[in-house]
């Protein structure tokens, strides 16, 4: 039957033909989705019409004059105004009349009100006058948000459209006020409800990233002051309300919670497989509507506060032009402006791969949002593909970004909303929204790896190697939704992985081990006998070293907190702990020697010769390159960075002057070793030979002359770095930044036989070095030699160093300079 059928026979039967022709409709197979909620909203409005011309001469767009009644009438508001009427959805409607015949308007409201009430809809009605309308709006903000959507059904039309026009004005006028009370009405929302992305039972009207918010961000767009990212966002809101409207028909009920015996019955009655991919579908769907908001809320801030400190600039400039956005460098080509990370302006995205992971990291690492037009651009420009394998500087950008704690969660969200994160890692797709059917579970897949590498990013002082822990959080259930144990599926998925983003052959083989064994300590923990020998032995002989069982510790404890609260206890954490100190105990006959120096090479000799001839530092720079790649065999290699060799003769201070020289010219270390070179035989005297990888922030390289004027300035006094390097911090604006898990100084026990080795394990950030080499220098300690490394934005860093006789440190010397060291950093 037509849509046009169905209105003359709900015109010509009253309530029960309107009623036949609402159940036919419903039970259309062949319309659904907005089709059908457009029907169904027109049907009713043929209805109420009929209902609302036994009252009134004229109907539908009439003058609305009979019985003396003057000026009136029928308005639908809010999801009825809309046109969305899902089978069960209220009817909101507003009687409208201009203060006349009070009796008649009363005769009028109920010769409608009761029909529908008669059918058994719920309807939330009121009657009002404009003058009244608008005074409710302005107390209620629920109302006012009915009214914006506020449509005529029947009456006098010019008194509907005044009332329109007023209330959008009002809105507009108010919006400074009224905005921030629907965003705080939002958040409440969101903590009340939950998020609709991640629930197993999820509210689709009233959780974050649902209904309410989709209309929330149209009351937005129509205040004229911000607006929300248009691409994907109605079909999003239409995917939400279509799975409303088959909850509807399954349950027969006004009901927006997906519960989870209904799940399987609504995927049907909308022709999916199964109930996993109804939710992955309105997890997808509710993830676009929170970025939205994210970006939308965001924009409404800046907005707010750009107003309210105009009038005292212009009051400042006396006037004059508004002045540019001022924009702080933060990496080679990411800058922040606004309160955002956005691309610089000499920023080449098709031509710089690494852009989207360096701009992620460094609005990770400042606990700033990803700017919406950065992400897109990136996203739209056809850059070269990562190399397989990747780059240096691509696999340290994604462990500083994993490494971030908290901000990393909203800045992968974003990568994320614009396809980025599937096209670095291809293998994501299969995680990304897929829910975990298990009460002790809280998030989906993919967002538990995140929030596991953000609790990782807690413990990464545990670990030695933590950039290893970080990827193996990101990766321990990427086997999911493959068939079989996922993490049988997850060891051959991480060594692709981790092959493709660079790691050696070694690293490979513990990311697998990570991956394949990352239940083994809580479930041997909790299952078996710890006090059995073959017990403690199996666990041993599948992590098989020392490092590989610290990193499976750290990884079960983020693995557990980031399931949830159930995972997780005291209890569960010391029979954890119980078990790896009986299988380090195993281990420990493994323990590496220390590893023989390599002998000098001609150029280091070359150097060190020099440096003792003329009494002062010598550098020789050298640009390093990834070897060629198995995709681009004959292409231009990838830079690494700058080898950069120092020769200093021996003397007090080399360490703090060389690591503040770098730190003043804005090079990042990545890797550094110290250690003394004695000169050939007949040469009295020794030489310090310093061998660094380093990498410019953002800019070009320094030249070497200019490196070795400064060095000379710092040995000689005539340069105060720590001054210097002070005054640069105040130049630039404090940022958020993130909270990095405070330092750790430890001893190595009988870890060289020669000297004493303090291991270092802090964030990463200008001058550190200087800073431990300045502490080391006030204890009165010599470094032997250093090894030194930045994965990600953490650095472990190791210092051989000995008394001035030249021998190891005493164990309570040792235990008090590592203090001293642990104390000065935390400050």
């Amino acid at each position: 039957m037509t849509s046009t059928g169905m209105r003359t026979e709900a015109e010509d039967s009253g309530p029960s033909g309107y009623a036949a022709a609402r159940l036919r409709l419903l039970q259309e197979g062949a319309r659904s989705g907005p089709p059908r909620r457009a029907a169904l909203a027109e049907l009713t409005d043929e209805w109420l019409t009929g209902l609302f011309g036994a009252g009134t001469q004229g109907g539908k767009g009439g003058g609305g004059r009979r019985d003396g009644l003057r000026g009136v009438s029928l308005v639908a508001v809010g999801g009825y105004g809309r046109g969305e009427l899902s089978p069960r959805s209220d009817l909101d409607l507003l009687l409208l009349h201009d203060g006349g015949d009070s009796g008649a308007v009363a005769a009028l409201a109920d010769r409608v009100w009761y029909p529908v009430w008669d059918l058994g809809l719920a309807l939330d009605h009121s009657v009002r006058t404009p003058g009244e309308a608008r005074k409710t709006a302005g107390d209620d903000l629920k109302v006012q948000l009915g009214l914006l959507d506020a449509r005529h059904i029947a009456g006098d039309l010019g008194l509907t459209a005044s009332l329109r026009t007023a209330v959008l004005a009002d809105w507009r006028n108010q919006a400074p006020k009224r905005l921030l009370e629907l965003q705080e009405l939002c958040v409440e929302r969101a903590e009340r409800q939950g998020e609709l992305q991640y629930l197993l039972e999820p509210d689709l009207k009233e959780a974050r990233g649902g209904l309410r918010d989709a209309t929330a961000l149209r009351a937005v767009a129509a205040s004229w002051l911000a607006d929300a990212p248009r691409e994907g966002l109605a079909d999003a809101r239409r995917r939400l309300l279509d799975v409303r409207d088959a909850l509807h028909l399954a349950t027969g009920r006004a009901t927006d919670r997906l519960a989870l015996q209904e799940q399987d019955q609504v995927a049907a009655e909308l022709g999916l497989l199964d109930a996993d991919t109804l939710l992955r579908q309105v997890y997808e769907a509710a993830r676009v509507v929170s970025y939205a908001s994210d970006v939308t809320w965001r924009e409404v801030g800046r907005v707010l506060k750009s107003r309210a400190v105009r009038p005292r600039l212009r009051a400042m400039l006396g006037g004059g032009a508004k002045p540019a956005a001022e924009r702080s460098p933060l990496a080679e080509g990411v800058v922040e402006m606004d309160g955002e990370v956005v691309l610089a302006r000499a920023a080449r995205p098709e031509r710089d791969p690494v852009l989207p992971l360096r701009a992620a990291a460094a609005a990770a690492q400042s606990g700033l949002p990803l700017s919406l037009h950065a992400v897109r651009r990136m996203a739209a420009a056809v850059a070269r593909p990562l190399p397989t394998p990747w780059p240096a500087e691509a696999r340290e950008q994604l462990v500083t970004l994993l490494g971030s704690g908290r901000p990393t969660i909203e800045v992968w969200e974003a990568l994320e909303a614009e396809g980025l994160i599937t096209r670095l890692l291809p293998d994501w797709e299969r995680v990304r929204c897929r829910p975990q059917r298990n009460a002790v579970h809280i998030w989906t897949v993919d967002r538990h790896l995140i929030e596991t590498a953000v609790r990782a990013s807690e413990l990464t002082r545990r670990v030695g190697r933590p950039d290893l822990l970080l990827v193996a959080s990101l990766l321990h259930d990427i086997g999911k939704g493959w068939p079989g144990d996922h993490s049988v599926a997850g060891e051959i998925i991480a060594r692709d992985v981790a092959t493709r983003i660079g790691f050696d052959r070694a690293d490979v083989a513990v990311l697998a081990t990570l991956v394949r064994h990352h239940l083994l300590l809580v479930d041997t923990a909790t299952r078996r006998d710890l006090e059995d020998p073959a017990t403690v032995r199996s666990v041993a002989d599948a992590v098989g070293s020392q490092g590989t069982l610290e990193l499976l510790h750290a990884l079960t404890e983020a693995d557990a907190l980031a399931t949830g609260p159930a995972a997780w206890s005291s209890w569960r954490g010391s029979l954890v702990t119980d078990l790896v100190k009986r299988v380090a105990a195993v281990l420990a006959g493994d323990a590496p020697e220390e590893p023989e120096a390599a002998a000098p090479t001609a150029e280091q000799e070359r150097l060190a010769i020099e440096a003792f001839r003329t009494g002062g530092p010598v550098l020789a720079l050298r640009a390093q390159a990834e070897p060629p790649t198995e995709e681009e065999p004959s292409g231009d290699p990838e830079p690494l960075g700058v080898e950069l060799l120092i020769a200093v003769p021996d003397q007090p201070g080399v360490l703090p002057a060389v690591a503040g020289v770098l730190a003043m010219h804005r090079l990042t270390v990545r890797t550094a070793e110290l250690r003394a070179f004695d000169l050939p035989d007949g040469v009295r005297g020794s030489v310090l030979l310093l061998n660094w990888r380093v990498a410019a922030e953002y800019g070009s390289l320094p030249q070497a002359a200019r490196l070795r004027a400064d060095l000379v300035r710092a040995l000689d006094g005539s340069l105060d770095i720590a001054a210097r390097l002070a005054e640069r911090d105040a130049a630039y604006p404090r940022r958020r930044g993130t909270i990095a898990p405070p330092p750790r100084v430890t001893v190595a026990p009988a870890a060289s036989r020669h000297a004493t080795v303090i291991e270092v394990r802090a964030h990463d950030a200008p001058g550190l070095l200087h800073r431990i080499g300045r502490a080391l220098e006030d204890a009165r300690v010599r470094v032997r030699s250093m090894h030194v490394s930045t994965l990600g934005a953490n650095a472990v860093d190791a210092f051989y160093v000995t008394g001035t006789e030249g021998t190891p440190l005493p164990g309570e010397e040792a235990a008090s300079v590592a203090r001293g060291l642990e104390e000065m950093l935390r400050g």
